[in-house]
């Protein structure tokens, strides 16, 4: 164990891509990936879509892993070790969807261990379903590659308007997994029928406030070059905004940021995460008196 400079190479980007049926979810990683690392040859797509991937074998000998029913988030971890293993850079997750919805996935898992309850309690019953759900979120964040999941979008219509008639039109609403998952993502896209790309979290302040745009290999590169700044923190440096932060969030920004440093400075992290749940308790407590002393219960 050692402590060393924090660099932004040293964290790689994990994106998320949400969007409908036909927003061009896969062709979009695809692309990204390829700008990530120039060479489709280190890219690897878990692909649970039936084989879907090889249909864009033509784009490059990018390489694949099928996934079949039932997606069982151990499946997917083992996958991304492979991947690991295998010395890729780039790892696909097409989609993440099936790991929490898909069949064997954490939601029929979570109904099948309600199942099993004499007294069924569906609350109780995500003990057992909830440390794999974060175990395949570990593997993702933690992972030694850049990893793009692609979220399916619950699909609605909406009529719009063409050559001046009403017609229907396809959109996507918010991503099928469970939530908090963009939390995890330093970027996040959601992708519309015309296949462009609307940054909804942006950690690397490359998209924000951008007008929709169709993702190309540039903008893999875009990310590549923000992850090889030579930005760098000092473990002073770090421990200071430790002691600065004001709630859990940010205190979670930072241990995602700087994963270098989560074991050198893990009790001052803990300690500093009592620190913010105990001032909380306390301004609650300080809220509950004023409005009691006014005379209102």
């Amino acid at each position: 164990m050692q402590i060393q400079k924090a660099k932004r190479n040293a964290a790689k980007i994990k994106l998320s891509l949400a969007g409908a049926s036909g927003s061009g979810k896969s062709f979009s990683s695809l692309m990204l990936a390829y700008g990530l690392c120039n060479d489709f040859n280190k890219v690897c797509v878990l692909d649970t879509e039936n084989h879907s991937a090889s249909l864009y074998s033509h784009l490059g000998d990018f390489n694949v892993i099928n996934l079949s029913a039932p997606f069982h988030p151990d499946k997917y971890i083992e996958a991304i070790k492979l991947c690991e293993q295998s010395g890729m850079e780039v790892i696909i997750i097409d989609n993440a969807t099936h790991a929490w919805s898909g069949k064997g996935g954490c939601l029929e898992l979570h109904e099948k261990e309600t199942s099993k309850m004499k007294i069924p309690n569906s609350f109780t019953a995500w003990a057992n379903i909830t440390p794999l759900y974060q175990s395949y979120i570990d593997a993702i964040i933690n992972s030694s590659c850049h990893v793009i999941c692609t979220l399916r979008s619950k699909t609605e219509y909406v009529m719009s308007e063409r050559s001046g008639k009403q017609v229907p039109q396809k959109t996507g609403t918010s991503p099928m997994i469970r939530d908090g998952f963009d939390f995890e993502m330093s970027v996040a896209f959601d992708l519309d029928q015309q296949h462009k790309a609307f940054c909804t979290k942006d950690r690397t302040g490359l998209f924000q406030d951008r007008e929709p745009f169709v993702i190309t290999p540039d903008t893999g590169r875009k990310l590549l070059q923000w992850c090889n700044e030579g930005f760098s923190v000092s473990v002073d440096e770090l421990s200071k905004r430790i002691g600065e932060t004001l709630s859990i969030k940010e205190l979670l920004d930072l241990f995602q940021q700087f994963p270098q440093y989560r074991e050198a400075l893990k009790p001052e992290f803990e300690k500093q995460k009592r620190r913010i749940l105990i001032n909380e308790n306390v301004t609650t407590q300080l809220a509950h008196q004023k409005i009691n002393s006014n005379g209102t219960h």
